[in-house]
């Protein structure tokens, strides 16, 4: 809903059909190089994390719990990426016009799988603590059943957050302009042409966001700290090496997507800069997206091994052809 203004002063609302993403700025040349780097990005995004889709799925050494989560974050990073970079690239050549129902549905997958990805590092995190601190139980206390129900409840919790961020952010008036200034339709931007008080939905916006950035960063922080212990008191040089690898692969993961997720939404007012934060917003969207399946297969020994083992019988079945 947006309101107009008539010379009196009055406000009569009035239906707002569309909003407009104003993206970056430059002439035909800029937009063109953008278009390729979201392209190339997007593409190695794709390609990654659905590789490692299909390796976890197909080879049987995998199906552990750590790669079923694994197999999650690659999923929800596929995702993720795909509700934002293919309507950016479109925009960079077309109509850079998008409806309220778009803009709203395009808020509500952002912030779903943005916050699933949140709680599935935690997940994971969780998962390491009980496989290296207490590797006895591991096969009963992470069981399948409740992997699934861990998942689930990532997912319920990504859901559950971007119910109350896009009902809260439609609720409000636009009035003024429909022009938002960013290249997707996120909280932050949709706030600025709001025509009412949007104290409270920054409040919960910061409240919800720091809740889960601040529980999940804890949840991990933790787990490390036994995590660590447990290392130190190791006697075996290989096995402390190998846990290394595999801590140092999610803990990478977390430091990139914690960190810039803070930046945005973990502070009152998040980044002062719009431009700066449309850069920001590249990195979470389609950088890190890219580099999660990178830093999981170059620094996973298993991972490699079963890329190896998929190649091999490709090779095998082209030989057979």
């Amino acid at each position: 809903m947006a309101t107009a203004v008539h010379r009196n002063g009055s406000l009569t609302p009035v239906s707002l059909q569309a909003f407009v993403l104003v993206g970056f700025g430059g002439g035909a040349e800029t937009q063109a190089l953008l278009f390729a780097v979201f392209l190339v990005l997007y593409m190695v995004t794709v390609l990654g994390n659905l590789t490692m889709i299909v390796v976890i799925t197909l080879d049987a050494r995998l199906h552990s719990p750590m790669y079923f989560f694994l197999k999650n974050l690659s999923f929800v990073d596929f995702c993720y990426s795909s509700v934002i970079a293919p309507k950016a690239m479109a925009n960079f050549y077309s109509s850079k016009v998008i409806g309220v129902a778009g803009c709203a549905a395009q808020l509500f997958f952002f912030s779903f799988l943005g916050t699933s990805e949140a709680l599935l590092l935690a997940v994971m995190a969780y998962d390491r603590f009980m496989a290296i601190c207490s590797p006895l139980h591991y096969p009963v206390t992470m069981s399948s059943t409740v992997c699934a129900c861990l998942v689930l409840a990532a997912y319920f919790g990504g859901c559950l957050n971007s119910i109350v961020e896009t009902s809260l952010t439609f609720q409000l008036p636009f009035c003024g302009s429909n022009h938002i200034d960013h290249f997707f339709c996120d909280v932050p931007p949709l706030l600025q042409i709001a025509c009412a008080n949007t104290s409270v939905n920054e409040l919960v916006m910061f409240a919800i966001c720091g809740f889960i950035l601040m529980g999940a960063t804890l949840v991990i922080l933790i787990s490390y700290g036994y995590i660590t212990v447990t290392i130190l008191s190791m006697h075996s040089g290989s096995r402390r090496h190998k846990v290394f690898s595999t801590c140092g692969s999610h803990l990478t993961a977390v430091s990139l997507f914690y960190g810039t997720g803070i930046a945005i939404y973990g502070q009152p007012g998040g980044l002062a800069s719009k431009e700066q934060g449309k850069v920001v917003s590249i990195f979470y969207t389609l950088v890190i997206p890219l580099l999660n399946p990178l830093i999981y297969s170059l620094r996973n020994k298993d991972v490699k091994d079963a890329l190896e083992r998929l190649r091999q019988r490709q090779r095998q079945k082209h030989a057979a052809i």
